[in-house]
């Protein structure tokens, strides 16, 4: 029995973090659903959510009216969660560039902010943003050009990390985009992706739904699109950076907060893991979402299946490699402590600081938690 369930769990985490990305493209050799993509210029509104942001909202804004985009069809907002800082002051000097300050009261949390801005918004298009991440200059093009396709109804860029001291917890960060944005490149050619980059994304206003706040706006308001009926659609050229977390803590913190959330969300949106209604949707969140917050239960398993097998050889190594790579992420989080940089630490760190975030997150989520608000991390 315990070979049985060692194997069963080696095929489950293997699928969920290979299988998958393997498949998609597989799939799309043979199911392509082509994007009517041309230039144009709709009525944007690009919404900038933001907590005391007072030490990069200038230098946010100052980006955003430099980008590409014609300006007469560009209405920059500043969405205020309830700022204590000097925010809202220095927003309010771009005043006569045409940026428009949105106040939310209550400190209310990032989705509900965003429930409240998109209704005093005057655009077709809604482009979100944070006050940090950096837009390449025609990125806005890049994203409204979809919205050509009447089909579309929303659009993610792609999220780029960068990491300028080399932080462990950092490389972990870039190499999972990369993933990521692999995944959601190969998941438009199909049909639809099931989630966008929080820092870059795009909904046409009509098709927007309000959301409670404790639910993640990044992925659920793409599932509601989609159960309006519209495709929502990665753009591999419109481009967005952020420098990642320095410390593993930071990374941890923000991850509980990322999955409790998510979590919250999938089951906000449940109807679409439905496999009669929305196949291809809930093959995507079953193995992409679902699965993959519980591996921290597939690994725990594995581990102890694999104990119960050591009279063979073959085991023992399997065992040894495990408790190994553990090892070297633990070692890794000694050395982010400390302030030490130990490279080969990067994915194991970052490996078990996002299932052991799972972990917490579930249950979180089963003790019925939310995690409504956020703090600005900060250099």
């Amino acid at each position: 029995m315990s070979e049985w369930i060692f194997w069963l769990l080696v095929v489950t985490i293997f699928y969920t973090y290979f299988g998958y990305a393997l498949l998609i493209p597989l799939i799309g050799l043979f199911v392509k659903r082509p994007l009517d993509r041309r230039d144009i210029t709709p009525r944007v509104t690009f919404l900038i959510t933001a907590y005391n942001e007072e030490k990069n909202i200038r230098k946010k804004l100052t980006e955003v009216l430099a980008l590409d985009y014609p300006w007469e069809q560009l209405e920059v907002m500043v969405a205020s969660d309830g700022s204590t800082d000097r925010t809202d002051d220095i927003v309010r000097e771009f005043r006569d560039q045409g940026v428009v300050l949105k106040r939310v009261e209550g400190r209310v949390g990032k989705t509900a902010t965003q429930n409240e801005a998109v209704k005093a918004a005057t655009g077709d298009v809604i482009i979100f943003s944070d006050a940090t991440t950096v837009y390449e200059k025609d990125a806005i093009r890049k994203l409204v050009r979809n919205y050509n396709d009447p089909e579309v109804g929303a659009v993610s860029g792609r999220y780029e990390y960068v990491n300028p001291t080399g932080a462990p917890v950092g490389t972990g960060s870039i190499l999972f985009w990369k993933y990521e944005n692999f995944i959601k490149s190969m998941q438009t050619r199909i049909r639809t992706i099931s989630g966008c980059c929080g820092c870059i994304y795009s909904v046409r206003k009509a098709a927007y739904v309000p959301l409670p706040g404790d639910i993640i706006s990044d992925l659920v308001e793409p599932l509601m699109v989609i159960r309006g009926g519209y495709r929502v659609v990665f753009e591999q050229e419109a481009v967005a950076y952020e420098e990642t977390t320095e410390k593993s803590h930071e990374e941890f913190r923000m991850r509980i907060r990322v999955i409790t959330r998510a979590m919250r969300g999938i089951l906000f949106a449940r109807g679409l893991l439905n496999p009669f209604r929305f196949p291809f949707v809930a093959f995507q969140l079953f193995s992409h979402k679902v699965l993959r917050w519980l591996i921290p239960f597939f690994l725990i398993g594995l581990l102890v299946a694999n104990a119960f097998l050591l009279d063979r050889q073959f085991y023992v190594i399997t065992f040894v490699l495990q408790v190994a790579f553990y090892l070297l992420a633990l070692f890794g989080l000694g050395a982010d402590r400390v302030g030490k940089k130990f490279k080969p630490a990067a994915v194991p760190l970052y490996f078990c600081i996002v299932n052991t975030a799972s972990l917490i997150a579930f249950f979180k989520t089963l003790a019925g938690q939310k995690m409504v608000t956020w703090e600005t991390v900060r250099k």
